[in-house]
């Protein structure tokens, strides 16, 4: 915990909100601005500030918490999108520093966001996404999941 985080202080009882719904690992709380109804925030337990601290057991929780909030507001709202975003840092529009997955029912024309504000952009060639991949492949290492699929598509 950290003792000025707003979120860790809701995990722990200290500040209010809405919860919806909480497992051993995560909390999911009804986010104070709804720019849509049914914007939901889901937190881990522990304090961790991004996505690229998070050990993998609580990033499991973490999203299996968060399906389980998305399946929750299409039974309730019948929304014909959803959003499941996390940010991270300043340039990534992080406002809290604690891990956190925004869920939100989407509505088309609903103003909420462009993914896209100058237009879609043009295919990257293939060559350049190969290369792209390959340097990411190299900075991954071996899968640590027996599960992981390996980048021939077989399974390790």
């Amino acid at each position: 915990m950290s003792a000025d985080c707003p979120f860790c202080a809701i995990v722990a009882g200290k500040a209010p909100a809405s919860r919806v719904a909480e497992s051993p690992g995560a909390v999911a709380f009804m986010d104070l601005r709804q720019p849509v109804p049914g914007h939901v925030l889901v937190v881990p337990r522990e304090h961790v500030e991004t996505i690229y601290d998070l050990p993998p057991d609580i990033a499991a929780d973490l999203m299996r918490l968060a399906v389980r909030v998305a399946n929750a507001l299409r039974a309730l709202h019948d929304p014909p999108g959803l959003n499941l975003w996390q940010s991270n840092g300043d340039a990534g529009g992080q406002e809290v520093p604690h891990v956190h997955l925004h869920v939100q029912p989407r509505r088309h024309r609903d103003g909420l966001f462009r993914l896209y504000p100058h237009g879609l952009p043009s295919p990257v060639p293939r060559d350049a996404l190969d290369t792209m991949a390959a340097a990411l492949r190299a900075q991954l290492g071996p899968p640590s999941d027996p599960h992981e699929e390996r980048h021939d598509g077989t399974l390790t």
